[in-house]
């Protein structure tokens, strides 16, 4: 409390009369009093009456359900002129949500642990939590009436100004969109110069869903229908460049990461209005869409519901908004049931604040279980235990955790089924729990899962070597899944990468691995001495001033993860696939060792197998060509024979055809191929005026099949092929469509093709 006023008031010279501080009323269902040790502080700086009490909602900071908790106290400033303040005080706005009178600072007093039966138990180190906004400070220093007419956003919105042609200041509805976009597009582009892009899962839909409502409020209000947010990203990184040169250093990925994404939202828009103008044209008699066809647009399509109800609105529409609320309510709560993880409260049997890993050098020890918990996921019960020491790898840095058998003195066996990272600790999530958890234990990994994942591991930081020296130094490391089976290593480049630089990227990892060079490692090194000796940082891995580094070669990387004692132990390379992630990010995935081995015996078994299918032929390509060659052939013959089934046909049906004011019809029922059909259809088509075709035939298959053709003249005078063959199909069983001019329909009742026929020749209305 000390510190923030002086900061506030020495440092910032904030007017001391205008500043606020909250404190803690307590709160007797949890037990807590008043926090008068913060008041106390308070009243060393500021008046009675600028000390104001708050609720738990307003002053107590919990992450969760459960978890580290405590009173907070907040710093508020009133920004408001002399004139409103003479009104009305300040202390009456405070926590009221009026847009001049804000919170700029909370000082969070972590005391508490919330347990998972609601009571609090005291934390035995307690520690300040503390936070400023700094749009908000500047908001406040810079006298200000809001966070977007400061330095940070006003140059992005005079750049939305010359894109759009419209103005700030106004339009209501137009600012608040340049607002939007002016504060998504910092938050995109830092969390692409930062790794993380746009996706479907996890952090990454965060993003792609801050990035659509910013080309949504685009779109909508400021007539952008082409990539724009991407136009900014120049602007962002000439005002916060020099304070953040990462932006810099990523400018053209952010670029064109966003351009793509605005590019593929955009066509979503497009198809969305398609999909909402066939939806309308269906609801003309009610004028309402449902809250069901506005949820499949928005759940399957991606298409925004403020959007929807703009387009309806504008058609004299409504959206059942209950009955659409009603859908996303069931679909958070299947998400929320799939999803849910129901965590019980630790049992300590003895103090540990660290577990000591030792799986860089063994793979089994003896060790103590010092905690436990039971989790329900899924409706599945399990253990998480955590150990004194352990040989377990946990999940971390894009590797998989690692598996194994957990055993007691007595024999008892307790299955490890993987291992994770939380709060800095490796967790242990095994199936049961001990019948004695206090007793001494042998803890083993799979070591076989262990090798095979080492392999693939040290065969990333391989990859990587060779496709900078190959393609180039400006590749780098955006992301890596690392399994016993195969490996994904996403890197940043900006095409496709040929199949000769592929091969020769996986010529050059199998040669460094024949080469069986040596592992280096150096742990616990200074930061600064690891990136004097070149060594590379992981993408998805955070660093602290010690380290440690892995060398294999020339190969040098800051690395957690467990790796082989030479490379000769991965035994072989091979890349699966590369394919592109997003702008600007491919993706290479690979396999090493026995996975190698089981993915060639596969190949050898296939081409033993074509061998056989031509005749044990010795040369496959020689068999294989001409096999085509022949298949050739047959394909001429039979596309001859199937010109002569059409003019056959077509003589026929030429020589049967009959006149009804001034109509010729064709009529073909019996049994023939339903292309042939079709195709004579086409031809009568194009060479005919008002005439029509009305085919019911069975396939020499046995299918019933139905084909209606009508001329271009008698579509215009109303006829509708796709319309009337739909109902006809219905007689047999089955159902299709088509072009007003030509359609079909197929089924599953021969026996209904009379009363089908019967069906197509009444829709002539002759």
């Amino acid at each position: 409390i000390s510190w923030a006023w002086e900061l506030l008031t020495e440092v910032y010279k904030l007017d001391r009369s205008r500043l606020y501080a909250t404190v803690f009323e307590g709160d007797e269902t949890d037990g807590v009093a008043m926090d008068n040790e913060a008041r106390e502080y308070w009243l060393q700086y500021l008046p009675a009456d600028h000390i104001i009490l708050g609720d738990k909602h307003d002053n107590f900071w919990e992450m969760g359900e459960t978890g580290p908790c405590g009173p907070c106290s907040e710093i508020h400033i009133d920004l408001r002129d002399e004139k409103e303040i003479a009104k009305l005080p300040g202390r009456e706005l405070v926590n009221k949500s009026d847009p001049l009178v804000i919170e700029i600072w909370n000082l969070v007093f972590m005391q508490f642990q919330r347990m998972a039966d609601g009571h609090l138990e005291p934390l035995p180190k307690t520690h300040v939590d503390t936070g400023m906004g700094l749009e908000r400070l500047v908001m406040a220093i810079n006298g200000n009436k809001s966070n977007y007419d400061g330095d940070m956003f006003q140059s992005l919105i005079h750049r939305l100004e010359e894109i759009s042609g419209l103005k700030y200041g106004e339009d209501r509805k137009v600012s608040v969109a340049m607002r939007v976009i002016a504060d998504h597009i910092r938050a995109i582009s830092f969390s692409i110069a930062d790794g993380q892009l746009p996706s479907n899962v996890k952090a990454g839909y965060v993003i792609r869903r801050i990035l659509r409502r910013a080309v949504r409020y685009g779109y909508t209000f400021l007539n952008f229908d082409t990539p724009s947010m991407c136009r900014l990203v120049a602007t962002l990184v000439e005002n916060m460049g020099q304070a953040y040169p990462e932006l810099i250093k990523q400018q053209s990925l952010i670029e064109k990461v966003i351009k793509e994404e605005e590019e593929a939202f955009l066509r979503t828009i497009e198809k969305g209005g398609r999909l909402i103008n066939a939806i309308m044209e269906k609801n003309r008699d009610t004028q309402v869409i449902s809250g069901h066809d506005a949820f499949v647009l928005y759940d399957t399509y991606g298409f925004p519901l403020d959007l929807s109800e703009l387009i309806a609105r504008e058609n004299g529409f409504t959206i059942d908004e209950k009955a659409f609320d009603e859908e996303l309510r069931q679909q958070k709560e299947r998400a929320r049931n799939a999803a849910a993880k129901e965590e019980g409260d630790w049992m300590v049997i003895s103090p540990c604040e660290s577990t000591d890993f030792i799986g860089y050098d063994e793979t089994e020890a003896d060790v103590h279980i010092v905690r436990y918990r039971t989790v329900r996921t899924k409706g599945k019960e399990l253990f998480e235990l955590v150990f004194d020491r352990t040989p377990f790898y946990a999940e971390m840095g894009g590797q998989v955790g690692d598996s194994g058998i957990l055993t007691s003195p007595s024999g008892e066996t307790v299955g490890i089924l993987n291992t994770i990272k939380e709060n800095g600790l490796p967790i242990h999530i095994a199936e049961k729990i001990p019948e004695n958890p206090s007793g001494l234990f042998h803890a083993a990994i799979d070591t076989q899962k262990r090798q095979d994942t080492a392999n693939n591991h040290t065969a990333t930081h391989l990859l990587h070597y060779a496709l900078r020296s190959i393609i180039g130094t400006h590749i780098e490391q955006k992301g890596s899944f690392v399994s016993p089976d195969y490996f994904r290593f996403d890197f940043s480049h900006f095409e496709k990468i040929s199949p000769d630089k592929l091969k020769e990227v996986e010529r050059m990892v199998n040669r460094l691995i024949r080469q069986d060079l040596p592992k280096e490692e150096f742990r616990d090194l200074p930061i600064e001495e690891a990136r004097a000796k070149g060594a590379m940082a992981l993408f998805g891995e955070k660093y602290g001033n010690r380290v440690r580094c892995i060398k294999f070669g020339n190969s040098i990387e800051l690395c957690g993860g467990t790796h082989v004692a030479s490379t000769g132990n991965i035994g072989m390379f091979h890349i699966i696939s590369e394919s592109a992630v997003a702008a600007g990010i491919r993706r290479i995935e690979a396999t090493t060792g026995r996975n190698v081995e089981k993915i060639f015996d596969a190949l050898e078994e296939q081409i033993a197998n074509a061998r056989m299918l031509l005749g044990n032929t010795p040369d496959l390509m020689t068999g294989i060509r001409k096999v085509l060659g022949e298949n050739a052939q047959s394909k001429a013959l039979l596309e001859e024979a199937e010109k002569e089934r059409q003019a056959t046909l077509k003589k026929k049906l030429m020589e049967e055809k009959t006149e009804t004011e001034g109509i010729t019809l064709f009529r073909l029922r019996g049994t023939y191929r339903s292309e042939t059909v079709r195709n004579v259809a086409f031809e009568l088509h194009n060479e005919l005026t008002s005439s029509a075709l009305a085919a019911a035939i069975t396939t020499p298959d046995g299918k019933p099949f139905l084909v209606l053709m009508y001329t271009d003249d008698l579509v215009q005078k109303g006829f509708n092929a796709g319309k009337e063959v739909k109902e006809a199909g219905k007689l047999i069983q089955g159902g299709g469509g088509g072009q007003p001019f030509l359609a079909t329909a197929g089924g599953k009742n021969p026996n209904g093709l009379d009363a089908a026929f019967g069906q197509l020749l009444s829709s002539l209305r002759i």
